[in-house]
């Protein structure tokens, strides 16, 4: 049981509906996620610009950084994704936590695509910037622990959105 979710009293499950929504909503109008990781270099946070399919989050960051080296030793990251609030009543967010992939190929052709879709002023950006992008690694990550946090619900109220069944995790 991961820390501190046995003690919850505040929360609810959501398999579909309204808070899915809401989230997806959420994730496509944000931009930048904290990311955590852990790995050789100790604990570490980044932001980090992402876009997302579906649940999966897809962002880039060169290898040598901390939050890169921790990720090639340990693919096991979490991540929130807020604004920043000035009351505690206006708070949302995303908190999430799964397993960071390495995209090659198909698959980091199809982040690329995902990616300048969500930031067009990528396409024309200078050729320093474009010579950056040659080099950099391209990342997915898939929570498998996702929540909701709406304190215009109520202080602390956040909604478990659960992403997989037990039969999905069968296959």
């Amino acid at each position: 049981m991961p820390a501190g979710k046995g003690a919850e009293t505040n929360l609810n499950k959501i398999e579909a509906g309204d808070t899915r929504q809401l989230a997806l909503d959420y994730l496509r109008q944000h931009t930048v996620m904290s990311l955590a990781t852990y790995g050789p270099l100790g604990l570490w946070a980044a932001a980090v610009f992402y876009a997302n399919d579906d649940f999966a989050l897809i962002f880039l960051s060169a290898g040598h950084t901390r939050h890169g080296q921790n990720m090639a030793a340990n693919p096991w990251a979490a991540a929130t994704v807020q604004e920043n609030y000035k009351e505690w009543p206006e708070i949302q967010g995303l908190q999430m936590a799964g397993p960071v992939e390495l995209l090659v190929d198909k698959e980091k052709s199809a982040a690329i695509t995902s990616y300048v879709a969500k930031y067009p002023f990528l396409t024309s950006s200078s050729d320093i910037v474009q010579a950056a992008l040659k080099k950099v690694n391209w990342y997915r990550l898939f929570p498998q622990e996702l929540y909701f946090v709406d304190n215009t619900k109520g202080f602390g109220h956040r909604d478990e959105i659960l992403l997989f069944t037990g039969s999905e995790l069968n296959n």
